[in-house]
């Protein structure tokens, strides 16, 4: 059932949140990622084929273990961020934005009448009538859930009408798509790039919205730290998870014979 945002309860409270994307698609892991301490996840659409059940799993398993659960999209499909909520995932991901429009769009799709354009429907979000429509209505659209991530330079320039938007809950970073964008190679920890993504980070303070970051390196931390920032991405579950399980072979197999 709908129920208040935990992250963006804890932000209003000056409290740090960090988050996860997934990226191997498994309830279990969402479940482990959740008792792990981490505050939400990212079940990611945009690069994977998912299925509706194993979705729907994944969305149960991040509620079981109380971490928030975000959907990133491949694109601003009305329908399917509607379905999504209705799901119950709490906030979706719009990658690679490049106009306010979109956003808008997106918006839109978000919350119900008047506010938007979402239709009504009962079923989880509701506790399937547990909780009635008005307050449900109201709950829904006092909670902003679009969150845009800026990876070009298109999205760069239009990022202060995106910003000016009611209804932009939180800005991520990409910035190793932005990197190939600005054409500099896969390279996110470019000076360019790191340029941008402070100018990104001055510009949400500037407009009152929350920036995501998703720190590369100890010094990127520290200077994000020292900025006030309180979200945080840790990268996403497939990498960590190739990384240890490559750590503890080379462990194993350094180890010398007694």
């Amino acid at each position: 059932m709908l129920c208040p945002s935990l992250v963006f309860t804890r932000l209003k409270r000056g409290e740090e949140v960090y988050g996860l994307l997934n990226s191997v698609p498994s309830p279990l892991l969402c479940e482990m990622i959740g008792y792990a301490g981490y505050h939400f996840v990212i079940l990611d659409m945009e690069h994977l084929l998912r299925g509706g059940d194993e979705l729907m799993h994944c969305l149960r398993a991040c509620e079981s273990a109380a971490v928030s659960p975000w959907v990133r999209v491949p694109e601003v499909d009305e329908k399917l961020i509607g379905r999504l909520l209705d799901a119950g995932a709490e906030a979706i991901v719009l990658p690679r934005v490049e106009s306010a429009a979109e956003v808008a769009r997106a918006i839109a799709a978000a919350q119900f009448p008047p506010l938007g354009r979402r239709g009504i429907t009962g079923g989880r979000g509701t506790g399937f009538g547990t909780l009635p429509l008005a307050p449900y209505i109201e709950l829904a659209n006092q909670q902003p859930r679009i969150v845009p991530m800026i990876e070009s330079a298109a999205g760069i320039e239009a990022l202060p009408e995106i910003l000016a938007l009611p209804g932009v809950a939180m800005l991520l970073e990409g910035a190793l798509d932005l990197a190939l964008d600005l054409r500099l190679g896969p390279d996110p920890l470019h000076p360019d790039v790191w340029q941008a993504l402070q100018g990104m980070a001055a510009a949400c303070a500037a407009a009152g919205v929350a920036f995501c970051a998703n720190p590369r390196t100890p010094e990127q931390q520290q200077y994000w730290r020292a900025q006030g920032i309180r979200s945080f991405l840790a990268g996403e579950d497939r990498g960590l998870l190739h990384n240890a399980l490559k750590a503890r072979l080379h462990d194993l197999k350094s180890t010398p014979n007694p």
